[in-house]
């Protein structure tokens, strides 16, 4: 009896490793999102404190793993080529456009942005020089070659959608973030940094929120 249970198990184990290994239709970049809320303030309820009146920002975006490169941004005049694979501008990150959402008059670069969903992209310009462009182009969720108003991830890209384009702090980490990552930094009341980690870059652009 022991030895048929034994066996049993380990029938059972071995299946459930295959399953595991054969998991499929899982993406290469997985999705992922970051949020912040600013704005409000803290006040007192009958359960203890709670944040009311803030505007909350969304970042979605798909997120690519190294898997052992490295080098990802190339070096000299083929610098970002890699990562742009064609397009004029980096979508900063993998599949869909990176999308912004705010609920929130945002001021970006001196320009506002209004509330809405906004696609992210990043003119790579040299290990030193990057630009965050915020535009207003659409986020295809699948590749349709037929449709002119949405975009997918920056093949494209043309400026004329572009609400506001600031320049990015580009620093070095003392680390290798293996999977890109979007977040947000020093967040205060009134604002605060959209962060981008992958390697050992970090790239960030101030935001501030509109007077309501």
């Amino acid at each position: 009896m022991l030895k048929q249970l034994l066996a049993t198990g380990l029938v059972l184990a071995a299946a459930t490793a295959l399953t595991v290994a054969q998991t499929p239709n899982r993406p290469s970049s997985p999705t992922a999102t970051a949020s912040t809320q600013v704005g409000g303030q803290w006040v007192k309820g009958e359960r203890g404190q709670r944040y009311d009146g803030g505007k909350w920002i969304d970042l979605t975006y798909s997120g690519p793993i190294k898997r052992g490169r490295t080098t990802l941004w190339g070096s000299g005049a083929d610098y970002g080529k890699t990562l742009l694979g064609g397009a004029p501008v980096w979508r900063a990150g993998a599949n869909v456009s990176t999308r912004l959402k705010t609920e929130g008059v945002l001021q970006i670069g001196g320009k506002a942005v209004p509330p809405g969903e906004y696609s992210l992209f990043i003119d790579l310009k040299s290990p030193t020089d990057w630009t965050l462009i915020v535009s207003s182009w659409g986020a295809q969720t699948k590749y349709d070659d037929k449709n002119k108003t949405e975009l997918w991830g920056s093949y494209g890209y043309t400026p004329e959608k572009d609400v506001a384009r600031v320049a990015m702090k580009v620093d070095q980490l003392p680390m290798s973030i293996d999977q890109l990552t979007w977040s947000f930094g020093d967040v205060t009341a009134t604002g605060g940094k959209l962060v981008l980690m992958w390697d050992n870059v970090v790239a960030s652009a101030p935001f501030t929120l509109a007077a309501q």
